[in-house]
């Protein structure tokens, strides 16, 4: 009995759910639940310990809301686990940067849809700052403003723009190419190649990742993930390990390719060149019934022609 009244009580609350939304008022807005934009999301500098940088960035309040957008924004400490997500509250040795940082705009504010503002910050290094990487998040955090007397449906949304410093001094960039993948064969999916690499220096550094795919006998090249001759680039943190996949999404379902990967992070390369077959699980078993029938038919062949020999 208890069962059938939660579940009535769960279908009457849906029912009236439904209504209350086909009756709202025609003058209720539902709003872009992105929020509001930010450009660039990061930037990367360099400075001398006793040194000044003034830098800025963008919010923006797309003209696709139809509401204004008031914001927050905060200094956070920024990292990532060993799963590379990003964290916002962990500070460390990497994270003193945060202590150096001031906002020199305003760190609240309101902005109506299609309008932008800039935010200006400068971070102060002491003379006694270690060299190596130091990194910080501006999070901007932002609510929806009620327009009028409409309704406005509109998500919280927080975006963050990252700040990698490199304090010059003694800068360690160094790293390891963990691994270097790709598949010999497929049943079905896309190709993907595969790596990881680990960041055992003190500051920051770039991964950049070549992914060409051809015809097993052609230089026709297929796929590249290279665009505008600038390779896919990632950023890895001191003290971190970094898996990144690229995949030819566009792979067909049959069809034999030379597969050339080549990964580079701080001077280290690592390459792969491989045959990768691409075959559905249908066509790999017709082949061996074809084989095995071929087999079969001439081990049949060879004993009838014995029995004719043994029969002279």
């Amino acid at each position: 009995m208890k069962q059938f009244l939660n579940k009535f009580l769960i279908s009457l609350f849906a029912i009236f759910s439904s209504l209350a939304i086909a009756l709202a008022p025609t003058g209720a807005a539902f709003a872009d639940s992105q929020g509001f934009t930010m450009s660039p999301m990061n930037q990367k500098v360099i400075i001398n310990p006793g040194e000044s940088y003034s830098g800025s960035f963008t919010l923006s309040n797309p003209g696709t809301n139809t509401s204004d957008i008031s914001y927050s924004i905060s200094i956070n400490p920024f990292t990532v686990d060993e799963n590379y997500d990003s964290v916002f509250d962990e500070a460390n040795a990497f994270s003193q940067i945060v202590d150096w940082t001031i906002l020199d705009s305003p760190d609240s504010g309101t902005l109506a849809p299609n309008e932008k503002t800039e935010i200006n910050f400068t971070i102060n290094v002491p003379y006694d700052a270690p060299g190596g990487g130091q990194y910080l998040a501006f999070i901007a955090s932002s609510t929806p403003d009620s327009v009028g007397g409409s309704m406005t449906i509109l998500e919280s949304h927080a975006i963050a723009h990252i700040v990698f410093v490199e304090i010059t001094g003694k800068t360690v960039h160094q790293g390891e190419i963990l691994d270097a993948s790709v598949p010999s064969f497929l049943f079905s999916g896309n190709i993907t190649a595969s790596s990881s690499i680990r960041n055992t220096g003190n500051t920051h550094g770039t991964a950049t990742y070549t992914f060409e795919v051809y015809p097993l006998f052609s230089d026709e090249e297929l796929y590249t993930n290279v665009q505008q001759e600038k390779p896919e680039t990632h950023t890895i943190i001191p003290d971190r390990t970094f898996y990144n996949e690229t995949t030819w999404n566009k792979t067909p379902g049959f069809g034999f390719f030379n597969v050339v990967y080549t990964v580079n992070f701080e001077g280290i390369t690592t390459q792969v060149s491989k045959v990768v077959i691409v075959c559905p699980l249908w066509i790999f078993f017709v082949i061996i019934f074809v084989i095995i029938a071929i087999i079969v038919f001439f081990v049949l062949k060879l004993r009838t022609k014995k029995k004719s020999r043994s029969r002279r």
